[in-house]
């Protein structure tokens, strides 16, 4: 079963909309971003959930000491590392790992698989997600935009990605049913005025859902 990560939460009605739609993990943002929060608010989001939903706390070139320690505060399950940490810093990192990857224009599938190769290399049994999204400018996620999907094919075959960038209801089943990945994961693709809907999320979520296995 693809899993479906919806990303960028900022509050308890939306965290609460994402548990109703069936989806299988949230993320929140503790890195500068218009859909950052505090970590105040990540704990509050992370209690509202209480064990229901596993979340996802997104740094972006903290130190580990403080992400560990952010991480443990909050109570997330998992960090997701979206800036330009090495796979040796990924090493520190005590909770699961949600790796981000970000591809650019001249990328190719063989590029792509040297990249994972590495990580897989240097982790060894650590074991990771890997999050494809787009590289745009300085921009470290939640654009918006998509990459060539067909240089992600032998990687989602071979290792655990999540396929970001540019997603949204109408196309996700495309890219399940093309690519078959370990999952997806939406943050403005389900956004209504830069703000989460529940009636886009529900329709994202059953997308999804509706790809045979």
């Amino acid at each position: 079963m693809t899993r479906i990560k919806i990303c960028g939460i900022t509050g308890i009605a939306q965290a609460q909309a994402v548990i109703a739609a069936g989806a299988d993990l949230m993320g929140v943002v503790l890195a500068p971003s218009r859909r950052r929060v505090s970590s105040a608010a990540a704990r509050e989001i992370v209690r509202a959930v209480a064990g229901r939903l596993p979340v996802a706390g997104v740094f972006v070139n903290t130190p580990a000491e403080a992400v560990n320690n952010t991480a443990s505060r909050c109570g997330l399950d998992y960090v997701q590392l979206s800036g330009d940490e090495s796979w040796e810093y990924c090493r520190l990192i005590k909770k699961p790992v949600i790796r981000a990857v970000r591809i650019s224009a001249d990328w190719t599938a063989e590029r792509l698989l040297a990249c994972l190769e590495e990580g897989e290399k240097t982790l060894g049994q650590q074991g990771i997600i890997y999050l494809l999204d787009t590289r745009s400018g300085d921009a470290y996620g939640g654009t918006g935009e998509a990459f060539d999907r067909r240089i992600a094919a032998a990687a989602a075959a071979r290792f655990p990605v999540l396929i970001a960038g540019g997603l949204d209801p109408e196309n996700v089943g495309g890219v399940v049913s093309g690519l078959k990945p370990w999952g997806v994961d939406v943050s403005s693709g389900v956004e209504t005025g830069g703000v989460k809907s529940a009636a886009k999320i529900e329709s994202f979520v059953r997308a999804v859902r509706s790809i045979p296995e």
